[in-house]
């Protein structure tokens, strides 16, 4: 176990680092409209900047034999990246970003403390409370804070549509039809700016509460738990409400479930989908069942060239399919190899760990089912990840192992 020093260690870079991650987005948001205007320039810079501060320390801190899965992880993307790129005759360096994102919040996450974490959460989760209240009582006011049409036009290239007179992200306004609790006249976004972020933030809550229910005081348990309810009733997010109610019977099945059982849930997913979309054939609408539908038609137009990367230049047709865009950008391989990833990384000792491990394949899985390539966000998977990581070496400290590993010689150099 933990010591209590270790435990009550404050990490301030990572503190910084993974705060930024999660806020950056609403802070440019504000710099573009009352202090200067952005561009996507500005939001590679921020990008670049977290990915550089999170190597560094990790490179700082050394690199050792459990990190070896990291490494390879992302050593084998860079070759797919390499590949891709060289026989499309396109740059095509996407997923070799999201990797980069894992190796590097995962990594940072293994050296964190439990104060650390907490912290961090109590944070983020505080935030997007703040300001998703403040969007539900006055969206107006919401509005000339960050105004996020105008951002997302400045940074990300996407027009203001002449139907949108809000000031909100245009994929915010939803639909009519669309599944709602009619709490509000769109889908809540709070500090991301647009909802799909928002609704995953629920999800990642969702596995943080199940990794350290029994850790938390009266008071975040309020503030988690208010979060995640406020989200599903303002986000109308079908995926993240059927996903917080397995994930509570989860929280007493999971631990009683072999950390083995991760590989069969991918290929499960994918069959019952397959199952779904024969079920109802003509099913392509926006709805849970049409995104799957959608999902399905596409795996099953996958030929021999876009399975092996060789056909890049369509990739942008796939963003709401993440299957079939993991396969496009880092071909058949790379999609089995992040499977594997996800399956083995995750420590799946105690409880506490099955339950992160478990609800991190379900989450993503199913996501990608009827998602495309949010997951892989830094706005989500730097705090995802870095729940992941620290909860991998939650039942030992790195500074104790690291001084036995040192002393048998069992560091890799780097």
């Amino acid at each position: 176990m933990k010591s209590l020093a270790d435990k009550q260690r404050l990490d301030y870079p990572i503190l910084a680092i993974t705060l930024f991650s999660v806020l950056y987005n609403c802070i440019l948001a504000y710099i573009n409209h009352n202090v200067m205007t952005l561009s996507v320039t500005h939001v590679v810079l921020c990008e670049g900047l977290m990915m550089i501060s999170s190597v560094v320390y990790i490179f700082k801190k050394g690199i050792y034999e459990e990190d070896l899965p990291l490494v390879l992880f992302l050593v084998f993307t860079l070759i797919v990246t390499i590949y891709i790129t060289a026989f499309n005759r396109l740059t095509f360096i996407d997923q070799f970003r999201n990797v980069l994102i894992i190796f590097a919040f995962a990594g940072i996450g293994s050296w964190a403390s439990e104060r650390t974490v907490k912290l961090i959460f109590r944070i983020a989760s505080f935030m997007v409370l703040l300001f998703l209240i403040c969007e539900v009582v006055s969206t107006p006011f919401y509005v000339t804070l960050f105004h996020p049409a105008e951002y997302f036009e400045n940074t990300r290239g996407i027009k203001q549509m002449s139907f949108n007179n809000t000031g909100l992200f245009a994929n915010a306004l939803g639909f009519q039809g669309r599944f709602s609790f009619g709490l509000i006249d769109h889908r809540s976004s709070s500090i991301f700016l647009e909802q799909v972020s928002l609704a995953n933030f629920c999800g990642v809550i969702v596995i943080y509460l199940l990794s350290f229910w029994p850790k938390l005081g009266k008071i975040d348990k309020a503030l988690f738990i208010a979060t995640v309810l406020l989200i599903l009733l303002t986000n109308d997010t079908r995926t993240m409400l059927i996903f917080s109610f397995v994930s509570i019977a989860g929280y007493f099945l999971f631990p009683k479930i072999p950390k083995a059982f991760n590989l069969i849930l991918m290929p499960l997913i994918i069959l019952i989908g397959f199952f779904v979309h024969f079920m109802k054939p003509d099913e392509v609408g926006d709805n849970f069942t049409g995104r799957i539908g959608v999902t399905v038609k596409k795996m099953l137009e996958l030929d021999v060239q876009s399975m092996l990367g060789l056909s890049i230049s369509r990739i942008g047709e796939f963003a709401d399919s993440g299957y079939v865009y993991l396969i496009y950008g880092s071909t058949i391989f790379g999609l089995i190899v992040f499977w594997l990833f996800v399956c083995l990384y995750p420590a799946g000792t105690s409880p506490a760990q099955r339950r992160c491990v478990h609800s991190l394949s379900l989450f993503i899985f199913l996501n990608m089912m009827i998602g495309g390539t949010a997951i892989f966000s830094i706005k989500i998977a730097g705090l995802l990840w870095l729940l992941v990581g620290y909860m991998r070496a939650s039942e030992k400290p790195r500074t104790v192992r690291v001084r036995s590993e040192n002393l048998n010689g069992s560091r890799v150099p780097g």
